[in-house]
């Protein structure tokens, strides 16, 4: 079982982990159901709808690496708040990180929380962010937003943890490439993961 909080807890043969890169999931989710989008919202959103038709899942978990500011390198957070960071439609009229007749507020909010670990707010967007100086959002990635959607969108269950692997800023892209594979080896001892696979 996968216990998210007192209130939540899944068989871990019905969850889908989702990750971005195999770097991302290593050896700790050999066995496990697993999915590699590959990077990028489009990539991601293309996969995660391919795989839910092909066998709905009860929980989706999206474990990530991702840049802040604000937390700690090699700290685990989830995120139940979401913005596309790189949605400007503002010429139209609209708000910042608002998509254009899609119904959905700029700030989309869905998923679960997690005891025991601290809260971020995700900015989503296409391009690795190296000076990030935005307060709408602490976090940030490439993913996770398009996968928020799709599984609100489909009412499934959904766990978004992210592991804090550079600052978001002008050493990112060397700290990322040092810490990415720890991610892996946090999610699978936060998440109590057996070596003996269901």
């Amino acid at each position: 079982m996968i216990r998210i909080n007192q209130e939540y807890s899944f068989p871990v043969e019905n969850v889908l982990f989702s990750f971005a890169l195999a770097a991302e999931a290593a050896e700790v989710f050999e066995g496990y159901n697993s999915l590699i989008t590959g990077i990028g919202k489009i990539n991601a959103a293309y996969e995660l709808t391919k795989a839910i038709q092909n066998k709905r899942p009860s929980l989706v978990v999206n474990l990530g690496s991702a840049g802040s500011n604000y937390f700690q390198r090699g700290e685990v957070v989830y995120c139940t708040k979401f913005v596309q960071r790189d949605m400007d439609v503002r010429g139209l009229g609209y708000e910042l990180y608002e998509t254009p007749l899609s119904g959905l507020p700029p700030l989309l909010e869905y998923g679960l929380a997690m005891e025991g670990i601290r809260e971020g707010v995700c900015g989503t967007g296409d391009n690795f962010e190296m000076g990030h100086a935005v307060t709408a959002y602490n976090i940030v990635d490439m993913e996770a937003y398009a996968l928020a959607m799709i599984t609100m969108k489909e009412n499934i269950p959904f766990l978004c943890l992210k592991y804090i692997s550079d600052g978001a800023d002008d050493n990112a892209a060397e700290d990322w490439t040092i810490q990415v594979h720890k991610a892996a080896v946090a999610y699978g001892e936060l998440l109590k993961l057996d070596k003996n696979i269901y």
